[in-house]
């Protein structure tokens, strides 16, 4: 009888996590440490890295390193890479979760700079680290799998309503253009490289989450739930199985697809 249990075990695999310390990461980083995997974390905050790299050591037992890598310098990030894979001798996962959402200025008003500031995360980013990556897991020649965190807004537009008069965090909210466009170019380049290396055994895979809950304002929660059917946000630990199943040889047989995690909202 087959061991079921087996296919989601992560032992010795080694995972990478862009934007670690975010508000997904960390979650993330452990669900996978769970399972077995020796953990990268990649983001800027070295205090806020050490302090999460010690407590997935002492909670799991697995390896965990991290790197202060900004992620939209080629030089940099191919370095890390590169030291990556000195230290931990493969990489077999790479969850590509780090993202910018600026919403300050609106679409008429906003200029090329303030366009960039999104883009260069959520699209060359993560195209510095999927070549990285890919490129290193070709070379293993032992395939591996890619997990690109999209957004709800990357396949359906947002309900502009909702932000009127809410904040995050003591600003005011809103969701700009450059982020539904990014969003749903990740899962474009998803669908494009599970093509291109799955004779590589690279699996690309997406996973979109509906809306998060943290320091969003009470009446931005209130909105968002009433469209949503199960009447809620997201909390970060339900993605986690997910991000477990695409990530471990569960999905064995899936690629080029995109997961969505969203309480319903895009089923009305």
């Amino acid at each position: 009888m087959a061991d079921f249990h087996s296919i989601f075990d992560l032992t010795g695999k080694t995972a990478v996590i862009t934007g670690a310390v975010g508000n997904l990461g960390p979650s993330f980083a452990n669900a996978l440490a769970n399972f077995g995997a020796n953990i990268v974390l990649l983001d800027l905050h070295e205090g806020r890295l050490e302090k999460l790299s010690n407590n997935i050591r002492k909670s799991t037992g697995v390896r965990s390193t991290y790197h202060v890598c900004d992620l939209t310098n080629p030089e940099i990030v191919e370095n890390t890479i590169c030291q990556i894979v000195s230290d931990h001798k493969m990489v077999d996962i790479l969850v590509n979760n780090a993202q910018a959402k600026d919403a300050a200025v609106c679409f008429e008003n906003a200029t090329l700079t303030d366009w960039r500031k999104t883009s260069s995360i959520n699209e060359e980013a993560v195209f510095l680290t999927s070549q990285a990556v890919g490129r290193q897991m070709i070379k293993q020649q032992k395939g591996g799998s890619i997990v690109n965190i999209s957004s709800i807004y990357g396949i359906m537009a947002p309900d502009h309503r909702i932000y009127q008069d809410a904040n995050f965090g003591g600003s005011s909210m809103g969701s700009p253009a450059v982020y539904s466009y990014t969003k749903a170019g990740l899962i474009g380049l998803t669908r494009y490289l599970s093509t291109y290396w799955a004779h590589h055994n690279i699996r690309v895979n997406a996973l979109t989450p509906g809306g998060v809950e943290s320091s969003q304002s009470d009446n931005f929660k209130r909105r968002y739930n009433d469209r949503v059917p199960l009447q809620r946000m997201a909390q970060p630990l339900d993605l986690v199985g997910a991000l477990v199943f695409l990530a471990s040889d569960a999905s064995a047989y899936m690629t080029g697809q995109n997961l969505v995690l969203d309480g319903g909202l895009s089923a009305w």
